[in-house]
């Protein structure tokens, strides 16, 4: 049976369905008229609600038991996962298909139509508004029109680059998706070349830009003009257009400033509540149902936060998220970044009391216990490595009671993105201004900061040392914020999880001296079977073994 979505029930659409079952969805086609829904009371309303109501919290496949199926952050996480800076080493864990079981993303599985069929709700929510304003927005329309655009936008610059084979600036003919925009109703619709999705795309951000000028938004969980200039600065970035990149990346700090180091690492607030750094989020709310099914097992915190005396959460049963040990040893003990993990020595202190007490460096007293017991059943038997950047919410009966501490806030644009981002435009326009950007964006972060210390023998060779040092503090600083993928494939980095020492599992230490095929993403093949215009991307191979070991 196809995923239909019909002109009836299309009429008949609210916020209710927009938080319904993803089999309902179909994205290659079907449109709904202005007329048919223009007097439906509170719909206007409602659909602009709708566009931010399920990035976080709802079930977006219908399946309860689905425990990757929380939207935004679930996204980031996967992209993370195919990397080599952060993964869940445990067996059976939510992302392992992701870390290690490659074939699992092939396009016959669940896997590879979570992330399709979810962008493309999320795509058809922005559709539907745009239809019900008509090409003319009232006054009282104008910032629920913008604000569709500009999230249009942002998920077609994530689809277009977990698609494409190659980035914008070595192939514009590479494949993206099929544009799906709010007139669409041919279901033979191909995929469209980088050069043609990107033009789509800076035309919605420019529409957008212009219908948000005068808005003021009341929180950081609603699109304004400052997001809009961040996409901006993404897309140009991306496409290899330094100056327009720069320029956008310098307008959308423009009342915003780097969180404090205090801020990174605060016990109570750390990584979950919006503060003067974050451009835009989403968050979890008590009552959705990421939260309050499934004890909230299902959910972002589940996966990110230590600390959980609820026993709710998939730390608790061991399944934590590490850093690569590398990357980790690449960090000096003067950046306050090192301290967002825990440091692997305390594995060699002699007894349980030792530990438990030099933990008290990353955590309350009250909850270093837990975090012991979680390292010691997890894969790799100790807490080395594991993440504390992320907090659980709602101080002491946040972590006690699920509901409380797993309701938190998820950062998906930060002034401090914005920042790297000039600086590398700047730096591949001038080498000499973007190194000066960079040093005052590291020193902030490590008063001891040495440019040039992380131009090591691995990294790509057709990178410059300015273009590694850049890399590197993306990879520190946004570390589990969904970049990974994405960086790696823009800067043709590789991947390297074999070497002495590794803190990555057996059977998953991959290395790879160019970007990885599992990098670019498969089509769901109900997606092609009805579209019959889709050329999919080839099928991830998992390797077939662990690589030998990379020696730095």
């Amino acid at each position: 049976m196809k995923n239909i979505i019909s002109p009836i029930l299309i009429s008949a659409l609210s916020l209710t369905l927009t938080t319904g079952c993803i089999e309902d969805f179909q994205p290659e086609g079907g449109s709904v008229s202005a007329g048919q829904v223009a007097n439906a009371p509170g719909y206007y309303n409602s659909a602009v609600e709708a566009l931010t109501a399920t990035l976080s919290g709802t079930f977006m496949t219908g399946n309860t038991l689905t425990s990757y199926d929380f939207g935004y952050s679930s996204l980031g996480l996967q992209r993370d996962m195919l990397g080599n800076d952060i993964f869940m080493p445990n067996n059976g864990s939510p992302f392992f298909v992701w870390y290690y079981n490659f074939v699992g993303l092939g396009p016959q599985y669940a896997y590879s139509s979570y992330p399709w069929n979810t962008y493309f709700k999320w795509i058809y929510n922005c559709n539907n508004l745009l239809l019900i304003t008509g090409d003319t927005p009232s006054a009282a329309q104008r910032a629920g029109y913008g604000q569709a655009r500009a999230m249009r936008a942002m998920f077609y610059m994530d689809l277009a680059q977990m698609y494409a084979q190659q980035p914008y600036t070595v192939d514009k003919e590479a494949l993206t998706v099929p544009i799906v925009a709010e007139n669409t109703t041919d279901s033979n619709n191909p995929r469209v070349t980088q050069e043609v999705m990107w033009a789509f795309i800076l035309d919605d951000l420019n529409a957008a830009e212009e219908l948000l000028d005068n808005y003021v938004r009341t929180d950081v969980y609603t699109v304004d003009k400052s997001v809009v200039y961040g996409l901006k600065a993404r897309a140009y970035l991306y496409m290899g257009e330094w100056a327009d990149a720069e320029k956008y990346a310098k307008m959308a700090q423009e009342g915003y400033t780097m969180m404090t180091n205090e801020q990174y690492l605060d016990r109570n607030t750390g990584f979950n509540t919006p503060n003067q750094s974050w451009i835009l989020a989403t968050k979890f709310e008590p009552n959705s149902d990421n939260i309050k099914l499934n004890d909230g097992s299902n959910s972002w915190a589940s996966m990110m936060c230590l600390e959980d005396l609820s026993g709710m959460g998939y730390t608790s049963f061991g399944y934590c998220t590490l850093i690569d040990r590398h990357l980790y040893n690449t960090i000096p003990s003067t950046d306050i970044r090192r301290k967002a993990f825990i440091d692997f020595s305390i594995d060699d202190l002699a007894s349980k009391e030792d530990k438990v007490e030099a933990l008290k460096a990353y955590a309350d007293a009250d909850y270093t216990e837990s975090i012991y017991n979680a390292g010691r059943i997890s894969y790799n038997g100790g807490v080395g490595g594991m993440s504390v950047k992320f907090r659980l919410t709602g101080g002491s009966m946040g972590h006690t009671v699920a509901s409380v501490g797993f309701s938190v806030a998820y950062p998906m644009m930060r002034v401090e993105e914005m920042k790297l981002i000039e600086a590398e435009a700047a730096g591949m326009q001038s080498e000499a201004r973007g190194e000066q950007l960079l040093k005052a964006f590291a020193t902030y972060r490590d008063p001891g900061y040495v440019y040039g210390t992380h131009n090591e023998a691995y990294y790509n060779t057709s990178t410059s040392k300015f273009l590694n040092e850049i890399w590197w503090q993306r990879r520190v600083e946004l570390w589990g914020e969904g970049f990974a993928t994405f960086d790696i494939k823009r800067l043709q980095k590789g991947v390297i999880r074999s070497y002495a020492g590794t803190n990555h599992r057996q059977g998953a230490r991959y290395n790879s001296d160019k970007v990885p095929d599992w990098m670019t993403f498969v089509i769901a093949r109900d997606e092609a079977d009805y579209n019959e215009a889709i050329v999919n991307n080839p099928t991830p191979v998992k390797p077939s073994g662990d690589s030998p070991e990379f020696v730095w």
